[in-house]
């Protein structure tokens, strides 16, 4: 019978250093629209079908003026 217990004294595994020291994507420098906000502050997903719908009806109505 082989018990697991967590031994938080010992030596560290690669993994445990891995997660340790991640960075958060949200986080990066280099990410220029990913923000992490806080919860219940996230944008709502009807601006994104809002705006696929409107510039929709843009495009058709500029391929409208095209014989």
């Amino acid at each position: 019978m082989s018990t697991t217990h967590q031994n938080t004294s010992g030596p560290t595994t690669g993994a445990q250093a891995v997660v340790q020291d991640a960075v958060d994507p949200a986080r990066r420098p280099d990410v220029l629209l990913r923000v992490r906000r806080a919860p219940g502050h996230e944008p709502s997903v009807w601006w994104n079908i809002g705006a696929f719908v409107g510039f929709s009806i843009v495009v058709v109505a500029l391929l409208s003026f095209i014989p």
